[in-house]
């Protein structure tokens, strides 16, 4: 799959460039591609997009703009940078200069941060640094797009979840200045992931999710989707999934069992969320 993500123009030409990246079928939320910089060029990504740059050439002298700040320093290769979505960054390298480029989609990584580190995570804008276990990932990443994905979905899913892992860990910070009116709280999602696993087999509507936040079911749908990067309902069936791919893999029930067991219309609905998230036949999940 590719998708035009990223514009670039450089100072001295007013046609912005595309750049096409790749990404794997299935729904991780990662893309990437490769590109050389030659000249002072801007960098323009939309809210959808978390664009994270490695630096491929061996030694640089490099000016770097990103949110009214700037930095002019040398750098070797593996230096990182990492632009927030809707956030334009620049860089002018003293020499035409090879580059990694990885996407993150926001709402895949609210989505991690809420399973693993809480609502309240954000994504640090940064010139300059070094990561190398970011930069393996990325390089994992990109090798399997050179060669057309010989490994498959489920390994390149697997890839991008270890690539934004390292980014929640290693690359953002608590967002500040909120209210517990402008987002759902910690305490809230906990109550209510707690809630969804015990009735993971029975329908769950949003205004059941909702009473346990205390809050009115519009409301509700509205600051859930901001603190967690999806509505309540998909993030029910992440659960669901979640449950339903650890029964798959133990091999114990067939799939028509799996499926009323973790709360699928039948069968084939699960078969179409599987495909759909992680981009394979239910059949092909080890």
């Amino acid at each position: 799959m590719k998708f035009d993500l990223v514009r670039w123009t450089r100072k001295d030409d007013k046609s912005p460039r595309t750049y096409v990246a790749h990404c794997s079928p299935g729904e991780s939320g990662v893309c990437v591609f490769r590109a050389r910089i030659d000249g002072d060029t801007q960098f323009t990504t939309d809210a959808r997009h978390h664009l994270i740059c490695f630096q491929l050439s061996p030694h640089l002298r490099l000016d770097c703009r990103m949110a009214g700040r700037e930095l002019r320093h040398e750098t070797v290769r593996g230096a990182l940078a990492i632009c927030p979505a809707g956030i334009d960054c620049a860089v002018a390298p003293d020499r035409p200069a090879d580059a990694l480029f990885v996407t993150v989609q926001p709402a895949q990584l609210a989505l991690a941060a809420a399973e693993e580190y809480g609502v309240e995570m954000e994504l640090i804008h940064r010139l300059s640094g070094y990561d190398q276990t970011l930069m393996h990932a990325a390089q994992m990443l990109a090798a399997e797009s050179a060669q057309g994905s010989p490994n498959g979905p489920l390994f390149w899913n697997e890839v991008a979840d270890r690539f934004i892992g390292r980014l929640l860990f290693g690359h953002t910070s608590r967002r500040g200045g909120l209210t517990a009116r402008g987002r759902l709280g910690e305490r809230a999602l906990v109550r209510i992931k707690e809630y969804v696993l015990a009735h993971i087999a029975e329908p769950i509507a949003v205004e059941d999710l909702a009473a346990l936040a205390g809050r009115s079911p519009f409301h509700f749908s509205r600051i859930f989707a901001r603190s967690v990067g999806v509505s309540p309902h998909r993030y029910v069936i992440h659960l669901r999934l979640k449950q339903a791919i650890q029964q798959i893999r133990g091999g114990r029930l067939g799939l028509a069992a799996i499926a009323a067991e973790t709360g699928f219309a039948d069968q084939s609905h699960l078969s179409r969320w599987v495909r759909r998230v992680h981009g394979v036949a239910p059949s092909e999940i080890v």
